[in-house]
Parts: C-alpha cells; structure tokens; sequence
C-alpha cells in the first residue's frame, strides 16, 4: 500500500510504502527506479504492533514512479494497492506510484 503526503518541498511528494504483516519474511527490500533498482539500498522497518513493513521516500512530483518489494532477497513482489501496473522490460509487471 502506499499513502502520500505534502513535502515542505512543493516539487515533492512524501510516500510511505507498505508491506503487510501477511508477507513472512525475514527481510524486505523497497527497489524501483528511485534507487536504480538497487535490492538493498531500501529496507524496509517492522512497525509495531501489526508488524507492518515500511519506508518513506520523498519523490518528485508530476511523475510516475516504478517499484516492487523484494522479499528475502529473492522473492518480488507488486503492490495491487499502488496507483496503476506497468509492464516490466523483464517480463511481468511492476508497480506505479503516480506523485
């Protein structure tokens, strides 16, 4: 699921991505073309008590932006909550927050 929110900087956008506590894992990693889809730059924190997985990113605004999770370091996953799908030049789909 993903939840936005006004940045001081009006030319962004706050995002907090979650994972919920249904996912076992031992670790979950936020990747997309923020961080050039880097599988670990972006671990996501267990939020207690509901165990929820999270990260914040302040993105740019007016933009469409790709992302999946990585679940123990192999596993990828879509969020169905996020704004749309799109196609991935690797075959399948990824998620798109639209900011």
């Amino acid at each position: 699921m993903i939840e936005k929110m006004p940045s001081k900087d009006r030319s962004k956008v706050v995002v907090r991505f979650e994972l919920p506590a249904a996912i076992c894992a031992d670790s979950v990693h936020l990747v997309g073309d923020s961080d050039h889809w880097n599988q670990t730059s972006l671990p996501m924190t267990r939020d207690s008590p509901d165990d929820v997985r999270y990260t914040v990113l302040e993105l740019e605004r007016g933009r469409e932006h790709r992302f999946r999770y990585v679940v123990n370091g192999s596993q990828w996953h879509n969020d169905w909550r996020a704004n749309k799908c799109a196609a991935s030049p690797f075959g399948g789909t990824n998620s798109v927050a639209i900011t």
